[in-house]
């Protein structure tokens, strides 16, 4: 019996596992592309090898219009105007999902712990050795879902430009 609960729930954490992989598949291939402008960071890490920790200039115009006492713990949706590029522009915080936005307007998910604001992540992880290449990083492109929900998919360098890889 302990046996067949042992595999059960196996099969049970790798079809969870694979149902996420999937959701993160569908929101790559059908999400809205959106550009967010990076603030400059440092992009080594001793014990975790060569990575970018990610922070983004939108995350500045957030901070500032947040009420003081949800500065440390806070999640809600910050709403962007794109422009031509795709490129977010900040235009309000939200609490929920706005029900309606205006033309090329989007909602995007954002978490603030310990007074970090965080989208989606905070780091990108990248081969050793390319640090230079993306040093040049510019942008973080991600593609999001009509619920909010973020998902990094690249860097870009100067005008958008994808950086060799």
């Amino acid at each position: 019996m302990r046996n067949y609960a042992v595999w059960l729930i196996g099969i049970l954490i790798l079809i969870g596992v694979n149902v996420s992989i999937w959701h993160k598949e569908q929101l790559i291939a059908h999400g809205t592309t959106v550009f967010l402008p990076l603030a400059p960071v440092d992009p080594r890490s001793l014990m975790q090898g060569d990575y970018m920790r990610l922070r983004f200039a939108l995350e500045q115009d957030l901070v500032r219009q947040l009420p003081h006492d949800k500065t440390k713990n806070a999640d809600g949706y910050v709403l962007v105007q794109l422009n031509e590029q795709a490129i977010a522009e900040f235009v309000k915080v939200e609490s929920q999902l706005p029900p309606s936005m205006a033309a090329q307007q989007l909602a995007m998910r954002y978490r603030v712990r310990e007074g970090q604001v965080k989208f989606a992540t905070d780091a990108f992880f990248f081969e050793e050795g390319k640090a230079d290449v993306y040093a040049q990083a510019r942008y973080g492109e991600f593609r999001v879902a009509d619920d909010g929900e973020l998902l990094l998919h690249d860097l870009r360098g100067e005008d958008l430009r994808i950086l060799p890889k």
